[in-house]
């Protein structure tokens, strides 16, 4: 059964939607968005994984969407109060205020996906550590392989803020170490929703050499692709599949498993595992993958089998450890 909490400033109604009879020990998950669920990424992605779950025996499911920051607590509190088990915030927004309501529900759980923001946490309380800076290692590594001058790659990022800055300079070390005389390039927008931003930036850093841009940065990073390609350059895509934004010119989607995360965190809470006062640490070939077109891996026409091998082997090493993105970046 899936119940969606109907929002406008504050809870207006709840509706529900038909469903068989639940089992009185069934886990009931609650999905908390600021975005909506038809973004095409992050919101969409965990809200799919959300819908998995609610088809799966033993669980109960619920979510709103489109939550703004000044009704976080009035929403989390409602589906405390109305006894669901385990609470999903996604996003930062949740992090501090998970701290703050916790304590009053000493026998539910809470998780947030984005960092824990304090050394000490609730223990009904949980955070996540998504693998963004392994990630974008990896991305920095496919860009510097797929680059045809050998000159350097680009990464376009979104807000002004320690995640994209790190993004940006892992990115740069796994160009950089991949390709001798590649230079890795990072041009931070200060903005998210801004496309315009995010193809001047492409533009710029295709002036200077690059052949190769990723981008961090939802909608700027939407104009980035379009702006690379415009400008002869090849892309890769972030967080969803992005073959549709420019099939030919793009070599593969580095894609967030939300809907994994989401079913994983379920799963172990029901299983008595639920990772409380601490940050789960999940691989990046967990949390990752690479996304081409409805069912592959890359595009063949821009990564040759030969390169996709070579950096198959660096991407193993990310999810191994045997590459400590981490202790670069300190």
């Amino acid at each position: 059964m899936n119940r969606r909490r109907l929002l406008c400033g504050a809870i207006l109604a709840s509706g529900l939607f038909a469903g068989p009879v639940l089992a009185a020990d069934d886990l009931r998950v609650a999905l908390i968005m600021t975005g909506p669920i038809t973004d095409g990424g992050w919101a969409q992605l965990a809200y799919e994984g959300l819908q998995d779950l609610g088809e799966t025996e033993g669980f109960e499911t619920a979510y709103a969407e489109n939550v703004g920051q000044v009704n976080i607590a009035q929403v989390v509190q409602g589906y405390a109060d109305d006894g669901y088990d385990l609470i999903i915030g996604h996003g930062y927004e949740f992090g501090s205020a998970f701290i703050e309501i916790a304590p009053d529900y000493p026998d539910q759980h809470f998780f947030a996906s984005t960092f824990q923001p304090q050394p000490e946490i609730p223990g009904n309380v949980g955070y996540v550590d998504l693998a963004y800076f392994d990630a974008s290692y990896g991305a920095g590594v496919m860009a510097a392989l797929i680059s045809e001058d050998g000159r350097a790659v680009g990464y376009v990022g979104g807000g002004d803020n320690p995640t994209q800055q790190n993004m940006k300079a892992a990115f740069i070390a796994g160009a950089e170490a991949t390709r001798d005389g590649l230079s890795g390039l990072g041009i931070i927008t200060g903005d998210y929703d801004n496309a315009g931003r995010g193809r001047e930036a492409a533009a710029a850093m295709i002036a200077n050499g690059a052949d190769v841009i990723w981008h961090g940065a939802n909608v700027t990073g939407l104009g980035a692709i379009q702006g690379a390609v415009a400008e002869g350059a090849k892309v890769l895509g972030c967080y969803s599949n992005q073959t549709d934004v420019a099939a030919e010119a793009m070599g593969a989607s580095f894609a967030m498993n939300l809907g994994w995360m989401v079913n994983e965190i379920a799963n172990r809470t029901a299983a008595g595992d639920f990772p409380g006062g601490q940050e789960w640490a999940p691989k990046v070939t967990e949390m990752w993958s690479l996304q081409y077109g409805p069912e592959g891996t890359h595009n063949p026409d821009v990564v040759s089998d030969e390169t996709w091998a070579v950096f198959q082997k660096a991407w193993q090493d990310l999810g191994s450890g045997a590459i400590d993105v981490a202790a670069l970046l300190n």
